[in-house]
């Protein structure tokens, strides 16, 4: 066993009902076998277990690992295509980019840098959308099976109104979803996602084609996309005759696994339906920022019931940290103002941690510090001298020193990841040792 010593804060209580921000100054888990057995004071365990070996993480803060509810796998190269809405900059800066995926080698390339962003970042588990091509979605599964992240991914499949290359059909996407399936499914800390690019880009016989999928997978994910900009709507409500919810609630894709990203301009109704079905919305603020999609009307979702986590949504977001987009979060809601929710730091913990494992049904696995969870941690602690080691410094509280780190924190303030009690070591990165 090891006994981690140092700050550690968590949430694993809702805070948008009443949960307040956990913390252990001083403190110290008692991992083994990559597994939680004891949290308590440092003078406590260690008394207690004299002989196991001690991990010093003083000077820094231990924070569970992130968990992003919605990344792109092959847009990592085209972060930053600023200046475009949505449908304009998937023309012109994803789908080029997504159909460079069909080259083995390429793809490789990809994977390297999209696993090393995640990591690098924090984040421990991730939904992820996968690739249009399954040798290249087998390679982000192996990439992330090597490096030891959590992820859960799939084949992307449209059979209309985007790029001919990244076309299939409904009995191709069905079998190659199996296999793909079969291979990766429950394998280690991989699991399988259904992932219509959207229902714009997929007729319905494509999105019965997913349920299928669905149905013959136990506890498969389904994700894709919803309600993110105000033209694709229109387009969504004139091919499918209907709101964009029901789009995938008719074919039974929407359920307690279903996670939809942005929904920046839902109905009432679709609100209701999404509350309905125990379904969880990904919210994704630097790349409704980036892409102009609006504000997220996040009071709304709650209101109504909608669990609500956090995507990073690489590349159209403009980065993997969940800091990032936690701070993102914020000011969206100020920008708001009485129609927003107010966020405090602990409500961004929360976003990014517990809540996203809550979405990917992984409650009881990771999200928080509590006995029995994986140890999936990352130490924040930041280079002498730079704005965030002054604000930590002088902080007042450890709230105060939270709300830090999602105003200045950046990837290079990640001293070390964990996941399941192993060091993650990322090549020619920062986490090396």
């Amino acid at each position: 066993m090891t006994l981690y010593r140092g700050t550690f804060l968590d949430t694993p209580d809702d805070p948008f009902t009443g949960g307040r921000l956990r913390t252990e100054q001083d403190g110290a888990l008692l991992v083994r076998d990559g597994v939680i057995r004891a949290r308590g004071s440092y003078a406590d365990l260690h008394r207690q277990h004299p002989q196991e070996d001690v991990v010093d993480l003083s000077g820094g803060f231990v924070l569970p690992g992130f968990v992003d509810t919605h990344v792109h796998f092959p847009q990592v190269r085209v972060i930053g295509g600023l200046g475009l809405p949505l449908l304009d900059w998937l023309d012109q800066c994803a789908l080029p980019e997504e159909a460079r995926l069909a080259d083995p080698t390429y793809a490789a390339g990809v994977a390297t840098d999209f696993v090393r962003g995640l990591v690098g970042a924090g984040t421990t588990t991730a939904l992820v959308f996968g690739s249009h091509f399954a040798p290249a979605v087998d390679t982000v599964f192996a990439e992330a099976a090597r490096v030891g992240l959590r992820i859960t991914s799939g084949l992307v499949v449209s059979d209309r109104l985007i790029r001919d290359d990244l076309l299939t059909d409904p009995e191709r996407a069905r079998e190659e979803s199996l296999a793909l399936a079969a291979r990766w499914h429950g394998v280690g800390r991989a699991r399988y996602a259904v992932t219509p690019r959207f229902s714009l880009s997929c007729t319905d016989d494509l999105l019965a084609a997913c349920a299928d999928v669905l149905g013959a997978v136990p506890g498969a994910m389904f994700t894709s996309h919803v309600n993110e900009n105000t033209r694709e709507i229109e387009v969504v409500e004139e091919l499918c005759g209907c709101d964009y919810v029901t789009s995938y609630d008719r074919h039974g894709l929407v359920g307690p696994r279903s996670v939809l990203a942005h929904n920046v301009h839902p109905t009432d109704p679709e609100l209701t339906l999404l509350a309905a079905r125990g379904a969880s919305v990904a919210h994704c603020a630097s790349s409704n920022a980036a892409l102009g999609s609006g504000l997220f009307p996040l009071a709304r979702h709650r209101a109504h019931g909608v669990h609500v986590a956090m995507g990073s949504d690489v590349g159209a977001g403009t980065g993997f940290s969940l800091l990032k987009e936690g701070l993102a979060a914020y000011v969206a809601q100020q920008q708001l103002g009485e129609a927003g929710h107010p966020l405090t730091p602990t409500h961004l913990l929360h976003l990014a941690t517990r809540a996203g494992a809550e979405a990917l049904g992984l409650r009881a696995a990771v999200g928080d510090f509590g006995e029995g969870r994986r140890f999936d941690a990352q130490w924040i602690k930041p280079a002498a001298d730079t704005p965030l080691d002054v604000g930590l410094t002088h902080a007042a509280d450890p709230a105060d020193a939270l709300a830090k780190m999602f105003a200045l924190g950046t990837p290079a303030d990640v001293r070390s990841v964990w996941i399941e009690g192993e060091l993650v070591e990322a090549p020619d990165s920062h986490l090396v040792g």
